[in-house]
């Protein structure tokens, strides 16, 4: 019992909520509640799966850094020594296997897409974090098949909106692009390429919402996104040192949470977008515990 509060610091509960609001915005997506008399089992499912695979990868990223955090992040749970490396490596396999299994338990196709999400993340984590351009895009393909794995709901959307992934990839590209400069600081060329990306992320929205004709309930959600990410890009691009760029990463991942919300209402789906909508304050309450980079 005494080691739950580090099993939590370890898998970094704040980014957690993230990727299961990632996965509502999916499931909202693909119309699912719009059919009569949909079960909530799938969806509970799937949300499993997605807190099972971001865990578990959050926790086989902090095994593969050991070496570098005790150098560079003495305070993480495993080389401060909260945590042996034994048991994070136990917890990140029963993690990942959960949300194999959840994903496998609803079917074949979410099965399938859950397995390449827990592929990609172990490949990030092991080969790509490093690199200044396959990391980023590794990264962005793990989340951006996240909201995938919520599509894949109803096989009929997974087919229809899958393209739709493409828009956090280019987020969460630009986003781990950003961090790599959490450290030592960064160029400001990383920075402004970053608010770049944010603006064609926001504008993807806003097309899907101006074709399905729901532009004023999108840019209400839009509007926070905004103001979450841009205030503190903009201050890190006014002085890049390492802990402005901190505060950049850590509000780009928990403003995730009104993306999808606004994704949500991009598709009419305002009750969900809502929903998603009240993750906000429960990711920061927990960010404010836990760490979240």
């Amino acid at each position: 019992m005494k080691k739950i509060p580090v099993f939590l610091r370890l898998m970094r509960p704040a980014n957690i909520v993230t990727s299961v609001a990632d996965v509502l915005a999916g499931i909202a997506i693909s119309g699912y509640f719009l059919e009569a008399e949909q079960k909530i089992l799938p969806v509970i499912l799937l949300c499993l799966s997605s807190i099972g695979l971001y865990g578990g990868g959050i926790v086989f990223n902090d095994i593969f850094d050991e070496a570098l955090d005790k150098i560079e992040r003495p305070e993480r749970a495993i080389p401060s020594g909260a945590v042996s490396t034994g048991e994070a490596t136990a917890l990140g396999i029963i993690l990942l296997g959960m949300g194999l299994l959840a994903a496998f338990a609803f079917s074949a196709r979410s099965g399938l897409i859950a397995f390449l999400i827990l592929l990609f993340a172990l490949v990030y984590n092991k080969f790509g974090k490093h690199h200044p351009f396959l990391g980023p895009l590794n990264m962005g393909i793990c989340r951006g098949l996240n909201l995938i794995l919520g599509i894949s709901i109803l096989m009929i959307s997974l087919q229809s909106f899958h393209f739709l992934g493409l828009a956090p990839l280019v987020y969460i590209f630009s986003i781990t692009m950003i961090s790599q400069g959490e450290v030592h600081g960064s160029d400001r060329t990383k920075l402004y390429t970053g608010a770049l990306l944010y603006l064609l992320v926001i504008g993807s929205i806003l097309y899907a919402a101006f074709l399905q004709d729901q532009m004023i309930f999108a840019v209400f959600f839009l509007v926070g996104f905004a103001w979450m990410i841009f205030k503190p890009l903009f201050g890190a691009i006014k002085n890049p040192i390492g802990k402005n760029i901190g505060k950049a990463v850590k509000a780009g991942v928990i403003s995730l949470i009104l993306m999808d919300a606004a994704w949500a209402a991009a598709y009419g789906q305002i009750y969900f977008a809502l929903l998603i909508a009240l993750l906000l304050p429960l990711s920061l309450w927990l960010a404010k515990r836990f760490a979240v980079t």
